[in-house]
């Protein structure tokens, strides 16, 4: 075996072990990346030749967490890793989209990045080096590609930039970003922060960049000891003499219709197909027909679009719906407009539209999370729908992609610090993209902020997003942003870098860049240019929705929320559950309890407020603490000869002597005419501090009769007389000085055992 190892020094002192040659072989590329005590092995397996006719770069990454790597069992009957978690995949997309950019346009063998964490600490965060160990494993291979790339994460704990924070520190971040990059150029960037400003943002980039450097040149290192030779491909059969007859038919009317402002987008994707359709019918019949041929045509004419697109940005400031490069597209919003949900809005920005609605639970509808290092419970989901007529396709809608989770994952991310810590609500807000032409993630975004407030939640500040674009001359220093990209912008065009934010400061940020040598000027321009978008959306939203709905509507269920002390907490839950389920069987509220920094935190939920407010008073009075003088309502539960056993709060007894009845006398229970059952108002008189027993009147809530006289009290036992006939326990006759009784034969032949009468 070969083996090669390298190391990483993070600022803290803690170091990255990157090791090649021992395992997984037969890969094209195996790296086992090591921080503290978890070990992430990433592989990379290319095929030799492109799949005829694949015009496009066919990746897959697969990002994996081993229940084993943690010492634990999976969930579920099969007790297996099953599909992947919405956590895996999101670090598969951020692993992916760092990657994509880097491989040679002409390279489309299909590749495959498995990612998989075999052990893990607890400590360190093993996505902080899951893309460092796939951008290695590509590194020591053979597949073309343009790196060496990394990922680390960086967070700002204490005004102070952490690389690659632990799970404790990010905690306690008020940033946090994931960043991926080559040696030159940011290629990825996503995270969440707490209203930051711009220059934080850009200050923690350049941080994250400075460490990926390092990350990138012992990379290089690493390559040049594996020593393998890049592998020769061809995957494209070109044309160059159809290539130039391409770009002299089309490129004029391709520009013209970019120029032309023309703001439908169908009416444009039909405008570029007539042109290529022109250019294929100057072709000879027989190439007109040929696949090989088409396919070369659809290459070209791309290129063609992308170019004209571009220049007319560049030379012109023309955009391909006629904006300025920093105009919004017209933006119309109605809150509240579907009745079933408990809130809801459409959000509509040019030609995408989002139709969003926000449903209020209780704590029994949270989302149990349980993955390999993160259990617990959410009580804020997002979730974001794609449907294919959205954009006008004539297609199925299937599962759930990949896409559909990143992009609900971003505005999840946008929106949930501005719901109050202390709302007692679970919240699920979907979003429903109904239309789409660029930046439905950010109308989603601003959707789920219109919801919510019109369902009630008093958020804290709302959140608008926008996504930026970027056109730069690739051989000179010519560059645009653009404000609100279209879909076409964003696929032509060489940056997406969304941006959600309140008046405040940002709340989150996903960025996508597919250019070399973007400068922290270009990135600097377009996140002032972004704040303005932002402030003149959230203008539009507040226009449409000054305020939030200042309570709940009428179908939405209502909650009372408040704390018990710890020990209370199993009086209220009782044996089995029994008490709280009798609450909730008696009122019709759903009631939950959980124990949180010492307290019992309850939450009553129901449609009714009748029911609320008497599984509160139930609730209430299990925890309450009776108190000497105070009057109660009690039921009978039991009669003794002595007096009669009242259930005066939940769980609490206490006697009523006979003597305490009334003013009068009483010999018997029976001449009290009180049963049991009967509910009776009592005054606690005394609490025994020594046996914590309780003892109520009746009588002392009744007028004392006009000349009573108080009985003489009975004398207590120590101070009654002694009986002078009892002889005392000295004078007793001692059991030794007792005769002596006959003992038993047991040897007798007659004896049976026991008592003997024969």
């Amino acid at each position: 075996m070969n083996i090669v190892t390298k190391e990483i020094a993070l600022p803290d002192g803690r170091v990255i072990k990157l090791e090649t040659g021992k395992l997984a072989k037969q890969a094209d590329g195996a790296v086992m990346a090591t921080l503290g005590n978890t070990m992430i092995l990433a592989t990379v397996c290319s095929a030799k030749d492109a799949v005829p006719g694949t015009d496009f770069m066919p990746l897959t990454v697969e990002y994996k967490e081993k229940f084993a790597s943690a010492g634990r069992f999976p969930g579920g009957f099969t007790r297996r890793e099953g599909k992947a978690s919405d956590y895996e995949i999101l670090i598969a997309r951020l692993i992916d989209r760092a990657l994509r950019p880097l491989f040679p346009s002409n390279y489309h063998a299909e590749t495959f990045v498995n990612v998989t964490m075999y052990s893990a600490d607890g400590i360190d965060m093993p996505e902080s080096i899951a893309g460092l160990a796939a951008g290695a494993a590509l590194a020591c291979s053979d597949i073309p590609f343009e790196g060496p790339v990394s990922e680390v994460r960086v967070a700002r704990v204490d005004g102070k930039m952490v690389i690659n924070p632990t799970f404790e520190q990010c905690e306690h971040a008020d940033l946090e970003l994931m960043v991926a990059a080559t040696y030159d150029n940011i290629m990825m960037v996503e995270g969440e922060m707490d209203e930051v400003s711009e220059q934080d943002l850009l200050g923690a980039l350049k941080a994250a960049h400075e460490a990926i450097k390092v990350h990138c040149q012992v990379q290089k290192e690493l390559m040049e000891a594996v020593g393998k030779p890049i592998m020769e491909y061809c995957h494209e059969v070109n044309d160059e003499d159809l290539k130039k007859s391409c770009h002299d038919f089309c490129y004029q009317p391709c520009y013209d219709i970019a120029k032309s402002g023309n703001k439908n987008k169908h009416e444009r994707e039909a405008a570029f197909e007539e042109v290529q359709a022109n250019f294929i019918a100057t072709l000879p019949e027989e190439k007109q027909e040929d696949e090989e041929t088409l396919g070369m045509v659809a290459r070209y004419f791309h290129d063609v679009e992308r170019e004209a697109m571009r220049r007319c940005v560049l030379d012109e400031g023309s955009r391909l719906d006629g904006r300025k490069l920093n105009e919004v597209r017209p933006i119309w919003i109605e809150p509240d407009y579907v009745p079933g949900p408990h809130g809801s809005a459409v959000f509509t920005r040019g030609e995408t539209q989002a139709l969003v609605t926000c449903t209020l639970g209780s704590k029994m509808d949270e989302k149990m999370v349980d993955d390999v290092l993160r259990n617990g419970y959410d009580k804020f989901l997002l979730h974001y729908n794609f449907p294919p007529f959205s954009t006008g396709e004539a297609k199925a809608q299937r599962g759930v992609g990949r896409r559909e989770i990143g992009h609900g994952h971003l505005a999840w991310r946008a929106v949930k610090g501005m719901i109050p810590k202390d709302f007692p609500y679970t919240v699920r807000v979907v979003s429903d993209v109904l239309e789409s032409n660029g930046s439905s993630s950010m109308a989603t975004t601003c959707g789920a902020t219109l919801a919510m407030r019109d369902a009630g939640i008093p958020m804290i500040r709302p959140v608008s997003g926008i996504a930026m674009g970027l056109i730069k001359d690739e051989d000179g220093p010519k560059y645009a942003v653009l404000s609100d990209i279209l879909g076409d912008e964003d696929h032509l065009g060489d940056m997406d870098f969304k941006v959600t934010g309140t008046e405040k400061g940002i709340t989150a940020t996903q960025m996508d860049i597919k250019c070399n040598g973007l400068s922290y000027e270009i990135l600097e321009k377009a996140l002032n240019q972004a704040k303005e978008g932002r402030a003149h959306i959230l203008n539009c939203m507040l226009e449409a929705q000054p305020e939030h709905r200042a309570d709940l509507k009428d179908h939405a269920p209502r909650m009372v929320a408040f704390d018990i002390e710890k020990e209370f907490i199993g009086a209220v839950i009782g044996p089995g559950g029994k008490i709280i389920q009798g609450i909730q069987e008696e009122t019709g509220a759903t009631v939950t309890i959980e124990e949180s920094d010492g307290k019992g935190h309850v939450a009553v939920s129901s449609a009714n407020k009748a029911s609320i407010d008497a599984a509160v008073a139930k609730i209430k009075a299990i925890v309450a603490v009776p108190e000497e003088g105070e009057i109660y309502t009690g039921t009978v539960r039991n009669i003794q000869a002595f007096g009669a056993f009242v259930e005066f709060m939940p769980g609490k007894d206490g006697l009523l002597h006979i003597s305490e009845i009334d003013w009068k006398r009483y010999e018997t229970m029976e001449e009290t005419g009180i049963k049991e059952g009967d509910v009776l108002t009592v005054k606690l008189i005394e609490i025994d501090q020594k046996t914590g027993k309780f003892r109520l009147s009746t009588k002392a809530l009744k007028p004392k009769p006009e000349g009573y006289v108080e009985p003489e009290p009975r004398p207590r036992r120590e101070d009654r007389p002694r009986r002078d006939d009892r002889p005392r326990r000295d004078d007793r006759t001692r059991r030794d000085d007792r005769p002596e009784r006959p003992r038993r034969d047991f040897n007798r032949p007659d004896f049976r055992g026991g008592n003997n009468n024969e």
